[in-house]
Parts: structure tokens; C-alpha cells; sequence
């Protein structure tokens, strides 16, 4: 299994804090955001790890991340030359990624768990033939109340066989499934190889994007997407508010 980490977008939400500097090094507790999914990532054993990033920012993220030798891993990097999704950037990767598996992680996703567990179940229900690709969730017991903001996975009430996967539900969608159980799908994806084929066939949505929503609705329709709830504490760092959620999470782990 490879690992790629992306770590594109302009940051906007986040003002002037990114005006001169990549929100992926903005700092997160001790470290750049960035040092998270890197470090999770070769704690799982994951070690040839791609970063795509945009075109303003690639010097200072080369600048910090290198060669990867001092996170004890391979870094390459790829540009993404302006914002077209979260499934146009993993596209970048199909030629690093050959024929293996990939763990993707937003470079903005912060969470207090390790990802052993994620990429044993990940290998267990592919080799199983359960699945093909696993999207992590959070906030099932209802904890999260900013569902909105997210792609959200409805479930069924008993156990965890996903319905469907909404992109950025409105409050009125939330209510109207509120009969079912609903969880934030976290910026934590598994895939196997056929991810790129997928992201070839889906088109650019409204806001001129290849949603990754788009993609892991293709492997639900072929029943081969698995949900999984990740444990402990999850945060993106995309907002003031988030980000001020991320430090005081990584601030209580470290």
C-alpha cells in the first residue's frame, strides 16, 4: 500500500493566515499540519508516500517535507496547476501509485487514532472480497453538528452497510434522514487500483470539480465501498474554528 497526501487549495476560508504560507504548514500543537498524515502514515508501515500540492506553495512544502528521509520514508510530489477536487489531485497519482493500494489523507485532517487498525480492516475485507475502497467515518453517535460542511454517509439503523453518500447535505436533507444513521465521511480514504479508472469516468461537477463523493459512489454501486468509524477524536483544520479545534486536540494528545 501507498500513501498520498494532498495538500493543494488556495486556504481561503482561513484569510489572512494564508496569505504567506501554505494552510498545510500553518502550525498544528508542535508541528505543521502537514507533519500529521506523514507521521500516520509511516507509523501504519506506509512509507512510499506522494504530496500534491498547488503551484504557489510546492517550494516551501519540498522546503520542509524533503526527501522524507528525516519522517523515515520516500516523498515524491506532483503539482496540481489549480483547484479542480479532491479526485483530480488523487488522479495525479496513478502512475506513483501503479498497481498498489493507496491510503489518501487530506493534509488538513487531524485525528487522535492510529491508522494500524484502518489499513488491517482495509486489507482484511479486500482480501475477503468484501470491498474495494474504505471511507472512514465520524460522528455517528451524533457528535458531530457540522455535518453540513462534509460528504455524509447515511447507514442503516443496525450496523454499518452504507445507503448513500451525500455531498454537503442542507440542514432540510439532515432532517429529512434523520431516521438513519448519518456520519461525517473524514478526508481518510482506502482504495484499490480501479480508484483511477473511476475518477476517469465521472464528470466535473457544478463548482467545476471531480468530486470524490462522486467516485465513492461508484464503488457503492458496485456494493464493494465499506464504512468504517474511526475512533477517538477527528478534526479538518479548514476554518478558524477548526483549526482552533485541531490545536486543542493535538495539544491534549502530546
Amino acid at each position: 500500500m501507498k500513501g498520498v497526501v494532498l495538500a493543494g487549495g488556495s486556504g481561503s476560508r482561513l484569510g489572512h493566515l494564508t496569505k504567506i504560507t501554505n494552510k498545510h504548514l500553518l502550525p498544528v500543537g508542535k508541528y505543521p499540519m502537514i507533519y500529521y498524515p506523514i507521521s500516520k502514515l509511516v507509523a501504519a508501515g506506509i512509507t512510499e508516500i506522494m504530496v500534491v500540492t498547488g503551484c504557489e506553495h510546492i517550494g516551501s512544502i519540498v522546503g520542509y517535507l524533503g526527501s522524507g528521509h528525516e519522517f523515515n520514508c520516500d516523498i515524491t510530489y506532483k503539482v496540481q496547476d489549480k483547484a479542480g477536487g479532491i479526485a483530480e489531485a488523487l488522479y495525479l497519482a496513478e502512475d506513483f501509485a501503479a498497481y498498489s493500494d493507496v491510503c489518501v489523507i487530506l493534509g488538513d485532517n487531524i485525528f487522535s487514532s492510529s491508522l494500524e487498525s484502518l489499513v488491517s480492516t482495509f486489507n482484511e475485507e479486500k482480501q475477503s472480497g468484501l470491498c474495494k475502497a474504505m471511507i472512514t467515518l465520524y460522528g455517528l453517535d451524533g457528535s458531530a453538528a457540522y455535518k453540513h460542511r462534509f460528504g455524509v454517509a447515511f447507514l442503516e439503523k443496525n450496523g454499518f452497510e452504507i445507503s448513500s453518500i451525500v455531498e454537503k447535505p442542507t440542514m432540510e436533507k439532515l432532517e429529512e434522514m434523520q431516521h438513519m444513521r448519518s456520519g461525517v465521511v473524514t478526508g481518510i480514504y482506502f482504495y484499490d487500483h480501479s480508484v483511477f479508472e473511476k475518477i476517469r469516468m465521472i464528470e466535473y461537477s457544478a463548482r467545476g470539480e471531480k468530486e470524490i463523493t462522486d467516485v465513492n459512489n461508484l464503488y457503492l454501486a458496485e456494493n464493494r465501498l465499506l464504512g468504517c468509524p474511526i475512533e477517538g477524536k477527528w478534526t479538518d483544520a479548514g476554518t478558524h474554528e477548526s483549526l482552533l479545534r485541531a490545536n486543542e486536540l493535538m495539544e491534549s494528545v502530546q
